[in-house]
């Protein structure tokens, strides 16, 4: 945890870390692994303790985004509340001047999940008095010369369940026009229950297509053209299972969510590349998981344009410029311009999921029949199958 950290990072000074001895680095391991077993006790019991956030864990954090060549998003507590319950923004105006005393670029979002507010804490606020402290929130950024033009960005909501989707209309409603992108999180299946065999269901992977659209149609009745940002997105929720959602097995999920958020998400945020819990990119060693890979290639060569394509021999018709709603998935998209190889104009990438227990052949046809193919073969290593990171 960057914020619990001893070693602290400076950009004025070089980004340089002092070498420190092993033991020193295995002791920061060692309260990592504890705050770990705190914070999953949290999650799993609902009861959560107070962290008072100072002004040196805040200089670590933003020098450690800063020196990463992260822009940071800093999510304020919406949970301070009066007792008419509008947002209390007291100490939010606290930490928005000193970060703007140390000239701190950073985004804002306030609070997470507002729609799970019940559940963890007992109170709960709907999407016009969100929309509302929103609103206040914008009004104190323009109040801060460093923070009048800063990005704001909301409601992060969880799943558009039906009573999600109705915070969000009652949001979009009172500030659709005040955030600059409207966020949420998804999350295919309960990391507590998950099985191996679930990530390998077409219906499971099709419940992202249907969320979009459920989005979507809000956004377009209330804010056309706003953009979209799926700001939370991993295999599994609650902190994710060890040795499932950080496995070969997660990967079908992921990168059936690249593909998919291509098609009217303007930005995907993993959740997350180094946390507690089992949804990461890379282990506690800093060692890639599956997923580090799939999102490495992913965009290495995957461009930002999708084609549309013609498979023949499926179960079902393809949509055009959709990924095939069948156990075998296919989508093509030119080529990424951060590709370091040198692919002629007019290249093009193939990706493809197959979600088969058994090999699949596949055959270009048309114009590809004769044209070189470069294969990046992602398969599960060793003994441990699908569970194999």
């Amino acid at each position: 945890d960057i914020v619990r950290s001893d070693i602290a990072l400076d950009k004025q000074k070089g980004c340089k870390i002092a070498q420190h001895p092993d033991i020193m680095l295995e002791l920061q391991r060692e309260k990592a692994a504890q705050m770990h077993l705190v914070l999953l006790k949290e999650q799993f019991s609902n009861t959560y303790s107070n962290l008072t956030l100072t002004a040196r864990s805040l200089d670590k954090l933003y020098n450690f985004a800063d020196c990463s060549g992260l822009h940071l998003i800093f999510a304020l507590n919406a949970l301070r509340r009066n007792p008419n319950n509008s947002w209390n923004s007291s100490n939010a105006l606290s930490l928005l001047k000193y970060s703007a005393s140390k000239k701190y670029n950073i985004s804002w979002e306030l609070g997470n999940e507002p729609n799970n507010y019940r559940t963890l804490i007992g109170r709960s606020v709907n999407g016009s008095q969100l929309g509302k402290d929103y609103i206040q929130l914008r009004s104190l950024l323009q109040l801060i010369r460093t923070y009048s033009r800063a990005n704001l960005y909301g409601p992060n909501i969880g799943r558009p369940r039906k009573n999600v989707i109705a915070l969000l209309e009652g949001f979009m409603k009172v500030a659709g026009s005040t955030v600059d992108a409207v966020t949420w999180q998804h999350y295919y299946i309960d990391g507590r229950v998950a099985k191996v065999t679930d990530f390998l269901k077409t219906r499971l992977l099709d419940t992202l297509s249907d969320q979009i659209r459920k989005i979507q149609k809000v956004l377009n009745t209330y804010t056309p053209g706003k953009k979209i940002w799926l700001e939370g997105v991993g295999a599994t929720s609650a902190g994710g299972m060890n040795n499932l959602s950080d496995s070969y097995a997660a990967g079908f999920l992921w990168l059936n969510t690249l593909g998919l958020a291509s098609q009217g998400i303007d930005v995907g945020v993993r959740h997350s590349f180094l946390d507690h819990g089992h949804n990461h990119l890379v282990d506690q060693n800093f060692n890639p998981l599956p997923d580090y890979w799939l999102s490495l290639l992913y965009k290495r060569l995957i461009g930002p344009k999708v084609l549309a394509i013609h498979v023949a021999g499926l179960q079902r018709k393809p949509r055009p410029g959709s990924a095939i709603p069948d156990k075998l998935r296919l989508a093509a998209h030119s080529r990424s311009p951060l590709c370091s190889h040198n692919y002629v104009r007019g290249s093009i990438t193939l990706y493809i999921i197959n979600l088969h227990r058994s090999r699949k052949k596949i055959k270009l046809a048309g114009t590809l029949r004769d044209k070189i193919v470069h294969q990046y073969l992602l398969q599960p290593y060793g003994k441990d199958g699908l569970h194999s990171k």
